[in-house]
């Protein structure tokens, strides 16, 4: 498993780097933004680790362009801030972070939330192929994994990461059902989750933007203000 660590602070660089290295990931620094890109499209590393505050470049736009570019691997990204006040950590997952860490942070408590992040892909791969669901725009199949959207008599092929796939999946098996974001966590990454719930958000407004005809004003994941998420399609 390859880890990009984007952090300015030398020490701070070092010793993630060290700690990563210990338990068997092969890692790259970059102490700016615009070099952390860089390296991002040639590596293709599985995870971000992330600061939040980087000269010139923040982590924010980082973590913006990383989930805006159509790249081969979406990884997740793990951001790093001083600063513990919740606007920071709700910016955060809003651009696309799957996780955070407020500093200082123990060791010990970095390798354990890499660690949960990467056994999310694992939970993915194994979860049941043996099923197609199927609605009036949308096809899930699990076998052959894929997913189409057929509107205005177009099919077309859906370009998902493996989670927004997962996601997919589970609304078109229960169409209707209201999920909070406590039984989307555990339908998708059950006991394997560590971090903030508000996560669930990001990837809903990602998965939208991929199946909605006009992602502001959804026709098919709906919100249920106070509750969590359905999706509707007829048939």
């Amino acid at each position: 498993m390859k880890i990009l660590i984007v952090e300015d602070e030398q020490e701070i660089a070092q010793l993630i780097e060290q700690t990563l290295v210990r338990e068997g990931f092969k890692c790259d620094i970059a102490n700016n933004g615009l070099k952390a890109l860089k390296i991002f499209q040639q590596q293709q590393p599985d995870v971000v680790i992330l600061d939040l505050m980087l000269p010139g470049l923040d982590g924010l736009e980082v973590c913006t362009r990383i989930r805006q570019q159509p790249y081969n691997k979406d990884p997740y990204i793990l951001m790093l801030t001083a600063r513990g006040e919740e606007i920071d950590r709700v910016i955060g997952l809003s651009t696309g972070a799957d996780d955070y860490l407020v500093k200082p942070f123990s060791p010990r408590e970095l390798v354990a939330r890499v660690r949960a992040l990467l056994r999310r892909s694992l939970r993915h791969e194994i979860q049941d192929t043996s099923q197609t669901y199927r609605t009036k725009h949308f096809t899930v199949n699990l076998d052959q994994h894929t997913a189409t959207r057929e509107i205005n008599n177009s099919s077309d092929e859906l370009d998902l990461t493996t989670l927004e796939f997962s996601l997919l999946a589970t609304f078109l098996s229960y169409p209707g059902r209201v999920w909070s974001r406590t039984q989307l966590i555990d339908k998708l990454w059950g006991n394997d989750f560590f971090g903030d719930e508000r996560v669930v958000d990001t990837h809903i407004r990602r998965l939208r933007k991929k199946i909605e005809p006009d992602s502001a004003n959804p026709t098919f994941i709906k919100t249920v203000v106070g509750v969590g998420y359905k999706f509707e399609d007829e048939g």
